[in-house]
């Protein structure tokens, strides 16, 4: 099991990488982690969501992602309220259930989901949350100590040592812990390294000394490319030389990672946007997913940034929004029964659509057949109902894309993770390219970076 001293220590990073790992060692590996908080979601085969995460490491594992690898997911929609995702279905009970009174009614899903994937597998990986050190919340906690006791886990704390602190983080987390779940603590992890090794000095045996756990990795700085849980790294600037595209990056943004197909292709530069910006220098605007369309609605237009994409779409400025996004760019959207903001909202009007939030959330993988031609792979995770009027013209068939003008819109995610598809947006930008294809690449990405995990000398 891999904990970390922090959120974003390399948690998610790690188990990807052993799963890889172990897989090439020829054992029957798979990914688990309790309780996920993240609006980057991913939907099973089954139409089941789950993190995006687990997903990924899923694949790192070269098994079919399930939904027992996390079975628990929260999607954040408000900054105190989340919606909760049971075994891949939104539950509006357990959403309305205080957080504090949720212990008893998720811990024995938890429970016989682990149990189930040690039944099904030799090995797994499991992935902690946020750090084992809130003791704040020990008596709901879920998903690190609790999960390590139930299953007598090896448990690998990490740090993040490019913030500094490391090794008082290591030591403060670690003296948190109750006795017997010191006892389950099989080594420390330094993680994000950079920096002649000489610099450490004596300081793993200073920690050693006072916890008599080793050091038994120092895991290098890694550049990947791999999809990110729940936060952005893009660059944000302007490039001369490169293809400019704006990513919208509202409050609730959600499925951000489906866009890093783009950001990874030469010659292109996707630059997150969270405040007033002239967008006269893209080439492209896109709105991405969102858990709240009316919050992130009144983001836009706080900040003048709904103005903005406006005035780029009335230049002819390519707009490209997908799920939520496509519900922003249409003239309302409604929602009756409360399911995100509860108000009714009228839309940046850039496509001729209605939409309405219903009760019945649809969660499937599509192939779906575009009007210009090729059928598109992806998958599905929403509350709307969209109807389109006269001005809006279908772009994929089965209601699930609209084009007006130089404005797109979307229900199905993933669809510039197709080579064909996202080669043809980029052309329709001037962009003289070859697209590669992406999920070739993600592959090759988990091998390099097990490989340099082992090269560290982390191979539990």
């Amino acid at each position: 099991m891999i904990m970390g001293c922090t959120s974003d220590a390399g948690k998610s990073f790690l188990v990807s990488a052993l799963c890889r790992q172990l897989r090439d060692r020829g054992v029957d590996v798979a990914p688990f982690k309790a309780q996920n908080m993240s609006n980057n979601a991913a939907v099973t085969s089954e139409g089941l969501e789950i993190g995006r995460a687990q997903y990924l490491q899923a694949l790192a594992a070269r098994v079919t992602p399930e939904v027992r690898m996390n079975p628990i997911l929260l999607k954040p929609s408000a900054d105190t309220h989340s919606q909760v995702i049971v075994l891949g279905r939104f539950d509006p009970q357990i959403t309305a259930t205080p957080w504090l009174e949720r212990k008893p009614l998720l811990w024995p899903i938890v429970r016989d989901a682990l149990h189930g994937l040690l039944r099904d597998h030799e090995q797994l990986v499991i992935e902690g949350a946020g750090s084992p050190a809130e003791v704040n919340l020990r008596d709901s906690e879920l998903v690190n100590m609790q999960i390590a006791l139930e299953c007598n886990a090896k448990v690998y704390l990490v740090a993040d040592i490019d913030r500094g602190g490391a090794f008082a983080h290591l030591l403060g987390t670690f003296m948190c812990l109750a006795p017997e779940e010191r006892a389950l603590i099989a080594g420390f992890v330094l993680n994000k390294f950079r920096g002649d090794p000489l610099l450490l000095g004596n300081a793993m045996d200073w920690l050693q000394e006072r916890t008599g756990v080793p050091t038994v990795a120092i895991v290098p700085y890694v550049r990947h490319q791999l999809p990110e849980e729940d936060t952005l790294h893009h660059r944000a600037v302007l490039a001369a030389d490169e293809l400019n595209i704006a990513l919208l990056a509202y409050p609730y943004a959600s499925n951000l990672d489906e866009f890093d197909a783009l950001l990874h292709e030469p010659g292109v530069n996707v630059v997150p946007i969270r405040e007033h910006t002239d967008l006269r220098s893209y080439r492209a605007v896109l709105l991405p997913g969102s858990k709240n369309t009316a919050a992130s609605l009144d983001y836009l237009r706080h900040t003048g940034l709904a103005a903005e994409v406006v005035r780029a779409a009335e230049r002819g400025t390519t707009i490209f929004g997908v799920c939520g996004g496509l519900q922003l760019l249409g003239e309302r959207i409604c929602d009756p029964l409360g399911l995100e903001s509860g108000r009714d909202v009228t839309g940046l009007g850039l496509l001729d659509l209605r939409t309405t939030l219903h009760a019945d959330k649809t969660t499937r993988q599509r192939e779906v057949g575009c009007v210009e031609g090729g059928v598109l792979h992806g998958y599905e995770i929403h509350h709307g109902h969209t109807e389109a009027g006269p001005a809006a013209r279908a772009h994929l068939h089965d209601g699930l894309g609209w084009q007006q003008g130089n404005v797109w819109g979307l229900y199905l995610h993933g669809a510039l993770e197709n080579t064909h598809y996202r080669e043809r947006f980029l052309r329709r930008l001037g962009w003289q390219g070859h697209s590669r294809s992406w999920s070739a690449h993600l592959d090759a990405e988990l091998d390099r970076i097990a490989a340099v995990v082992s090269g560290a000398g982390f191979t539990p």
